[in-house]
């Protein structure tokens, strides 16, 4: 079975135009995230996948990047699209996984690939994504905090901007001392014959509701693992976030 890491990257980022070449200390952002991927043994290849040339000739300065069009809806048609172009020179079958990693998270730590992948050793695994317990303290009230519940055999059962599961009878503030909550972290893996069939569905009702693209695979009956991390990736969607970012990380 190979694994192969996909990192889309888009310039043209409506809250931060231009994101994925920001500087955080001495390197852009798309570099930390392509460095932390490599450190990943588990990969046998990992890319940038972007449609905008200033992106393409600064990765192709350190690594491997494929230039892609400027129509995809979201990051999981543009890893298909990687993934044709890197089939011509990297033989790849139905059975292979590919891994979506997100290029706004400088930090994302390498065993968190690899605990995404190693979903995969179950071949009857379709998709696979990661959660994180949310601990007292945390927002649960956030609707950019997508949470996530599954069920024994950690198949997920919904994904949601609001608070899952409803605790009845305690008040809201108390929730997350009565239950555990999961927040989900917005990477995923797929078989690459998964990924073909859902990069052609059409958007669905509870896809439309919570925008939540992975709802649209759930509520067209594909079956989404979850993967439990304990480290949670520090995202970039504003240049205001890079003022939030620990010192010790850069």
């Amino acid at each position: 079975m190979k694994v192969i890491g996909i990192i889309p990257a888009r310039y043209a980022s409506t809250r931060f135009p231009g994101k994925p070449l920001c500087l955080i200390g001495d390197r852009t952002m798309i570099r930390r995230v392509y460095d932390q991927a490599m450190k990943c043994s588990i990969l046998d290849k990992v890319c940038v996948a972007t449609d905008d040339q200033r992106i393409f000739e600064h990765v192709a300065g350190f690594g491997k990047a494929i230039m892609t069009g400027d129509y995809h809806q979201s990051g999981t048609d543009r890893c298909l699209e990687a993934v044709n172009i890197l089939s011509e020179e990297l033989p790849l079958s139905e059975s292979d996984v590919v891994i979506n990693i997100q290029g706004d998270e400088p930090f994302i730590q390498p065993n968190q690939i690899e605990t995404l992948a190693g979903l995969f050793n179950l071949p009857e695994t379709e998709i696979g994504t990661l959660a994180k317990k949310m601990l007292p303290g945390d927002d649960l009230a956030n609707e950019n905090i997508v949470k996530v519940v599954f069920d024994n055999q950690s198949i997920a059962l919904y994904f949601s901007r609001w608070a899952l599961p409803f605790t009845r009878g305690k008040p809201f503030s108390s929730w997350l001392n009565e239950h555990p909550y999961y927040q989900h972290l917005g990477m995923y893996g797929y078989r690459l014959e998964v990924l073909k069939k859902i990069a052609v569905l059409s958007q669905s009702s509870l896809e439309k509701a919570e925008s939540l693209e992975q709802l649209r695979w759930l509520q067209n009956g594909y079956k989404i693992r979850v993967g439990i991390t304990s480290h949670y990736s520090i995202g970039i969607d504003t240049p205001g976030d890079l003022k939030n970012i620990p010192s010790d990380l850069l």
